[in-house]
């Protein structure tokens, strides 16, 4: 059987066997994207691996998924890559050699994914057998007695891999040693580099793009799922991504809720509403978030002073706050004003 070499399975791709290991086709090879320098990517794995070093292990299996809290974790930052189908996906980087990503689908999925990621090695993993995947290439590596560490998935709620995943890995390497280490990259991801900052900045711009669309679209009888798409185009056609568009509206003089709605419904504005939102857009993976309350005519008295008297002040002293060397409770601090 072949390895999936395009040359020789091209005349024969409507069979599984073929489609699903093809590898060096092709396929989107004009795809353009925005691409972090090599060295880049030679600074997070060489923090990685000075880290894993430091705790005494042979190879990380680094997880992420298509969460929210997921998204911008070690899966992503050393590889890429955001996902999108499977719960969660896998990064095997051992402490010398080449790191591998096991991915969810095969064929021109896998294709597509060769040509964004920063990892040579990708290989696929047909119908969920990730662990499978990552077994064979530990023994290839000859680390099946080795120290092999585990990162979450989701930091937020310190989820790890799944029960079948985490039973198929440690079963099928009996003599070596699982470890769970939690949160591996919180301390390499909450400072940004330059080159991600600008990605942040570029976030920025486009949650701004997408407040002035919602304001541009503010008008009695539009529903709020038209405000969301507003916001949604305006993001898309500047090249962003959409991370969530909470909107939603409610009469200025009498309120019927505190925070905008995670589901935009159908309810149409009229005139005297609070369009409340918060809004993350993201670049290449990078995302910002905002939220600016919208007025549907005139603001109320009572709108006006709170925005007068607490929201800006209050923004004020917060970002006075933000400056190098100071520190996040000084910060909260500042937020006692409310």
């Amino acid at each position: 059987m072949s390895n999936g070499e395009f040359e020789a399975i091209r005349r024969s791709l409507d069979q599984r066997a073929s489609f699903v290991p093809m590898r060096g086709t092709p396929y989107y090879e004009d795809a353009i994207y925005d691409r972090f320098p090599e060295e880049e990517y030679r600074r997070r794995y060489e923090r990685t691996r000075a880290k894993m070093a430091r705790l005494g292990l042979d190879a990380l299996i680094v997880c992420g998924g298509p969460n929210h809290w997921s998204y911008g974790g070690g899966l992503f930052w050393l590889t890429n890559h955001r996902e999108w189908h499977a719960l969660s996906l896998y990064l095997l980087v051992p402490r010398e050699g080449d790191p591998t990503m096991v991915y969810g689908m095969g064929g021109t999925h896998i294709e597509a994914t060769r040509r964004v990621v920063a990892v040579k090695d990708v290989r696929p993993a047909g119908r969920g057998q990730f662990a499978e995947v990552l077994v064979e290439r530990i023994r290839e590596l000859g680390l099946d007695q080795g120290r092999l560490g585990i990162s979450v998935i989701d930091p937020r709620y310190g989820d790890y891999l799944p029960l079948n995943q985490y039973r198929t890995l440690t079963e099928a390497l009996p003599r070596a040693q699982a470890v769970l280490v939690g949160d591996f990259f919180h301390e390499f991801l909450v400072v940004k580099s330059p080159a991600e900052l600008e990605r942040v900045r570029r976030a920025g711009d486009l949650c701004a793009a997408a407040l002035q669309a919602m304001v541009g679209a503010a008008r009695p009888g539009v529903p709020e799922y038209a405000l969301k798409a507003a916001a949604a185009h305006a993001i898309l056609e500047r090249g962003g991504e959409i991370d969530f568009l909470i909107i939603g509206s409610t009469p200025m003089d009498s309120p019927r809720m505190i925070f905008g709605n995670p589901r935009p419904s159908a309810r149409r504005l009229l005139r005297g509403d609070l369009i409340l939102n918060e809004i993350a857009a993201g670049y290449e993976g990078y995302t910002a978030q905002a939220g600016v309350p919208i007025c549907v005519g005139a603001p109320t008295d009572q709108v006006r002073r709170m925005f007068d008297e607490v929201v800006l002040p209050g923004f004020n002293l917060l970002a006075a706050e933000l400056r190098p060397g100071n520190t996040f409770e000084m910060v909260r601090e500042r937020a006692q004003f409310f």
